[in-house]
């Protein structure tokens, strides 16, 4: 007999053996049949795999999303097996579950390409092949014999992936006529795959290395009703009406140049007020927590990076060295901004009565991203970071972790970013050997930020091994309207740099002490931030940080300059006005402007212009009514202080 622990501390026995649908279907059959997958031990595995020592297992329903890993993962197979039958010849790279969904990387035979007019093809022989049930069946396999079966089948792709595997770890799953190199986890079968979609197709280089063949990569989703496919659709729809790049154009907020260069950015006037307003919001509140605001250069001596060892970790990601016309002399764009905020804690004796020392920076920085990588905002290679460093002395952490947290939630707050939570990552308790620091210090980190984040009642997931190696760390996970999790805000523990740079404190003691270093962005970059931004809320923004709050729209051209008169009365009392005064009609006018997502419309004409008032008109077709421009200008004042003076 062997115990099984429960997420709920309770134990059951049974006998060695027994596999996780067992488990379940001694518990209750309707569970039995919801569940999809367990973890035993925190790895994910097939329901049908023995256990056979004592465990901890969980049980993985399709809303858990370990369950949807697996269920997405066995799509991915299923979509290769239909990709097989369908194009003989084909290889295939990797296939991996994604966030929602999964994609398969392929070269189909030489003059073949797969294009959007043949996904139906693909999704109805996904169909067919779902109604077979085929169970999936998983087998160890030697390295000779898995080298020895890819390349009896001409997959090329899968023999360099095998090539990197260590004998007596390799294992394959086969349904059907299909196998593949494969670590799992899956379904035990594709019979609960009831409905698919074939999303899109782009180009990818294998192992994502421009110098490497270009392939076809394929993405799609799967659900376990047809009712979900049906609802993820609409989403999908919705989604695009909310692309960021769309909006950005509509709004004019941003746009790209070819000539300036891809992934970089130019803030058009609109975008550029808004992004300033966004910063300025965050340095008020800095300045309540004690930060002191800096700059620093744009550019670094390689030598820093070295240092540091971004060169090492972001060398081949970065921008070519820059050499200058001295010998030797080479200088690199800046990827991070912490090697700089390292030199200033650096550049004069610090006392234990010095710290904690808040350093903050908009720091832009540059990394090279493959050109099919980028994606508008979201991914650029020019971003600015809302960075800031704390140095502090150990026992301080817990206190500095709970302020970047306060300021994190006042951020989410202001802009209506309520459903989120937090990732704590920490180290692998059985691989401590990667990590660098104490165990002392990282048992004092780590519970620091556990404690911090049971103090503010936060809501929290722990991932062993997710700590980068120079300390644990606590990420912010978004959902946003449309129920997308974006990752917003990360702060992190840092004995690495200061070690490094060789950081030094005068203790009470009189002797010498490395300080801590916490890393916090809220924002995490200006450019990324906005685009979720922009989709959360469909571009339209909060008043207090909208570009222009009013759009005065003239009936005609013979109210213009009442227009401009209304327009410099507001502008007057801290009302952001900008003046409609093309020559269209009056429907023209509302219909544009309503792109431009501008909060309140104000039609003047000829009873205006003779009672010196404007009737208003909120975005959207909400609230109407007629006030006096000094009425008006107050309705916004109280509207944004009622939005902004809590926080």
């Amino acid at each position: 007999m062997i115990n099984i622990t429960f997420p709920d501390g309770s134990v059951r026995q049974y006998n060695e053996g027994v596999t996780g649908l067992e488990i379940a279907e001694s518990i209750s059959s309707r569970l039995a049949q919801d569940v999809i997958a367990c973890g035993v031990n925190g790895e994910t595995v097939e329901l049908n795999r023995p256990i056979n020592a004592d465990a901890a297992i969980q049980l993985y329903k399709w809303d858990d999303k370990e369950g949807k890993h697996a269920f997405w993962h066995t799509s991915a197979h299923l979509m290769a097996e239909a990709l097989q039958e369908l194009y003989p010849g084909i290889q295939f790279g990797i296939g991996p579950a994604i966030e929602n969904g999964f994609y398969y990387d392929v070269m189909p035979a030489e003059g073949v390409t797969i294009r959007e007019n043949d996904f139906a093809a693909i999704e109805k022989k996904m169909m067919e092949l779902i109604q077979r049930k085929e169970e999936l069946v998983r087998r160890d396999i030697s390295k000779q014999d898995a080298l020895k079966f890819f390349g009896d089948r001409g997959q090329t792709y899968k023999n360099e992936l095998i090539a990197d595997l260590e004998d007596g770890h390799i294992t394959t799953y086969t349904q059907g006529n299909f196998t593949d190199l494969c670590r799992g986890p899956h379904l035990t079968s594709t019979a609960p795959i009831k409905a698919v979609k074939v999303l899109s197709v782009s180009a990818a280089y294998w192992r994502g290395d421009e110098k490497r063949p270009q392939m076809t990569r394929l993405y799609a989703i799967s659900f376990p009703k047809k009712k979900l496919l049906d609802e993820y659709l609409v989403l999908l729809e919705e989604a695009k009406k909310r692309d960021h790049r769309k909006i950005g154009k509509e709004m004019e907020l941003f746009m790209f140049s070819e000539r300036v260069g891809k992934g970089l950015p130019i803030w058009l006037p609109k975008g550029t007020a808004l992004r300033l307003r966004l910063e300025d919001f965050l340095k008020k509140i800095q300045k309540r927590y004690g930060y002191q605001q800096v700059m620093t250069p744009h550019i670094g001596g390689k030598n820093l990076y070295v240092t540091s060892g971004h060169y090492a970790h972001y060398g081949k990601d970065s921008f070519q060295p820059i050499h200058t016309p001295e010998e030797g002399e080479e200088y690199m764009l800046k990827p991070m901004n912490c090697p700089h905020h390292c030199e200033i804690f650096a550049w004069k004796p610090r006392s234990y009565k010095d710290l904690p020392l808040r350093l903050a920076e908009f720091g832009t920085v540059y990394r090279y991203e493959q050109s099919g990588e980028l994606h508008g905002l979201t991914r650029v290679r020019s971003f600015t970071q809302d960075d800031a460093h704390i140095f502090c002395r150990p026992d301080q952490v817990k206190g500095e972790f709970i302020r970047v947290m306060e300021i994190i939630q006042i951020i989410f707050g202001a802009l209506n970013f309520d459903n989120f939570e937090a990732q704590i990552s920490l180290r692998d308790p059985n691989d401590k050997e990667k990590y660098i620091g104490s165990d002392e210090v990282w048992e004092q980190a780590e519970r620091a930020i556990i404690e911090a984040c049971a103090e503010k009642g936060l809501k929290t997931t722990t991932e062993l091994g997710e700590a980068a190696f120079y300390g644990p760390k606590l990420d912010f996970m978004v959902k946003d309207a449309l129920g997308r999790r974006w990752q917003l805000g990360t702060i992190q523990v840092d004995y690495n740099l200061p070690e490094r740079f060789q950081l030094e404190y005068v203790g009470e003691d009189n002797q010498k002490h490395r300080p801590v270093m916490i890393h916090r962005a809220p924002f995490g970059s200006m450019e990324r931030f906005t685009a979720v931004l922009i989709e959360h809320t469909a571009g339209h923004f909060p008043i207090w940080l909208s570009p222009d709050q009013v759009a005065v729209l003239p009936i005609s051209e013979k109210f213009n300059d009442y227009a401009y008169q209304v327009a410099q009365q507001l502008e007057a009392q801290d009302v952001r006005a900008v003046v409609d005064d093309r020559n269209e009609k009056i429907g023209r006018k509302i219909r544009d402007n309503e792109l431009k997502r501008i909060p309140y419309m104000l039609i003047v004409g000829e009873k205006e212009q003779a009672e010196g008032t404007v009737n208003f008109r909120q975005q959207g077709g909400g609230e109407q009514g007629e006030l006096t421009v000094d009425q008006f200008a107050k309705k916004i004042n109280d509207e944004v202080r009622a939005l902004t003076e809590k926080y």
